[in-house]
């Protein structure tokens, strides 16, 4: 048995689809690509679930418990969803939830095999990764393609070299979608190094990546002022701080004089992001 349930009457119309994918925990530092796909996905219909007692380990990722008045009320449990969204006459189905635990292989499989069913067009992945940038500045955007020339806009595929990092589930279905023939490229937003917490201004980054490669036209939804708020947030704290001042000062000469972040930095950052979050934490929180 599959590890997914097609609901088939969400598929009807449904038209050579773009497939944009994001989950929690690695790769979404600063929860920006999940906080991307998941505003997309808003009041969509659910094409597709997945089996979360097979792909979850529930003591690591634990259900999240409501108590209303000392009565427990709700259960919320980790999951991972296919849903749809149609605009500007594209369909596109938004992957995104919890990185499962269990049984990647048959799982991506069974992920290649329900594109292949839905004859999806063009796979997008969607992450957000620790690096040395300034808040002050635009946010910087590393692609991926299986193939050289299908990334658009201004974003190129790189960094340069030879890069070896600890793979995440996305980066398995990448691999597994290339494989399949289904042509496939990354958009992966570098969040700054020194940021805690949710990063919108990232957000907003990708879901223009994403209307770009893709034709459409997207809502940012409250992105676009929780991005101004955070920006007032960062400026008033660099400005009452010298040391900060003055590392953000650096980020940014660096980032003017355009160059770009070598392998061995990028993999200096990530290792710092996964030493830091704690055993089965969700979402990544960089320091």
């Amino acid at each position: 048995m599959p590890l997914y349930h097609l609901d088939e009457s969400a598929t009807d119309g449904l038209h050579t689809p773009i497939v944009v994918a994001a989950f929690d925990g690695w790769v979404d530092a600063g929860s920006a690509a999940t906080a991307t796909v998941s505003r997309l996905a808003e009041e969509g219909p659910v094409v597709a679930t997945f089996d979360g007692d097979a792909i979850f380990d529930f003591r690591a990722r634990r259900p999240t418990l409501e108590i209303v008045d000392g009565r427990p009320d709700t259960l919320t449990w980790p999951s991972l969803t296919l849903r749809r969204s149609s605009t500007d006459g594209a369909d596109l189905l938004l992957l995104t939830g919890a990185e499962p635990d269990f049984r990647w292989h048959e799982l991506a499989a069974d992920i290649i095999a329900l594109m292949r069913r839905l004859e999806v067009s063009t796979w997008l992945s969607v992450g957000s990764i620790p690096a040395a940038v300034p808040h002050t500045r635009p946010v910087p955007i590393l692609g991926t393609e299986s193939t050289s020339g299908l990334l658009r806009g201004d974003v190129a595929a790189g960094p340069t070299g030879t890069l070896r990092v600890p793979a995440a589930f996305l980066s398995v279905l990448d691999h597994a979608v290339a494989r399949a023939g289904i042509p496939a490229v990354g958009y992966f937003a570098q969040v700054p190094h020194y940021v805690s917490g949710a990063y919108p201004a990232a957000s907003l980054a990708l879901l223009a990546a994403v209307e770009r490669h893709a034709g459409v036209t997207l809502s940012a939804g409250a992105l676009t002022g929780e991005a101004v708020a955070l920006r007032s947030r960062l400026d008033r704290a660099a400005a009452a701080d010298a040391d900060t001042r003055a590392h953000v000062e650096r980020l940014e000469a660096m980032v003017d004089e355009a160059r770009q972040p070598a392998g061995d930095e990028l993999i200096g950052e990530i290792e710092r992001f996964l030493r830091d979050r704690s055993p089965g934490e969700g979402p990544g929180r960089p320091n």
